[in-house]
């Protein structure tokens, strides 16, 4: 049976750039809370923080699913509130900031690597409010 595992994620800058920081909230399809992450993360503007943030969250899928064999049953929902950075990981935009394509290459290393299925979805901000809590909550 496949299960869905929900990746709220974002990031923001002070400054833009400026300080940055991420944040990442994950439920399963229950509602279940399975991990509330945040953390600056150094001078970067709001795209940056964005993919950073997404990359984190890859990151701890990669370390927490990619050895059982459970991947393959689990589609991973991921909602941010930047439809840039979504229509970039879809591929509808393309990515002319070499800095950003630099990130958007770590994203689909890290998609390979996992190998189950990864569903970028746009969300407006009010509905992203527990990792953009997050975000504001690492200043």
């Amino acid at each position: 049976m496949t299960k869905n595992l929900i990746i709220y994620t974002d990031g923001g800058a002070r400054g833009n750039p400026g300080p940055a920081a991420i944040g990442v909230y994950v439920v399963d399809s229950d509602g279940k809370e399975i991990l509330r992450k945040s953390k600056q993360i150094g001078e970067a503007t709001n795209n940056i923080a964005e993919y950073r943030a997404v990359i984190e969250a890859l990151e701890w899928i990669k370390k927490n699913f990619q050895s059982t064999s459970k991947v393959s049953d689990l589609n991973f929902q991921f909602y941010l509130d930047s439809s840039l950075v979504v229509n970039q990981l879809n591929g509808i935009f393309k990515v002319k900031q070499s800095h950003l394509r630099d990130l958007l290459l770590q994203v689909r290393k890290l998609e390979q690597e996992i190998g189950g299925k990864i569903l970028y979805n746009f969300i407006p901000r009010e509905k992203n409010k527990t990792a953009d809590f997050l975000v504001n909550n690492s200043f």
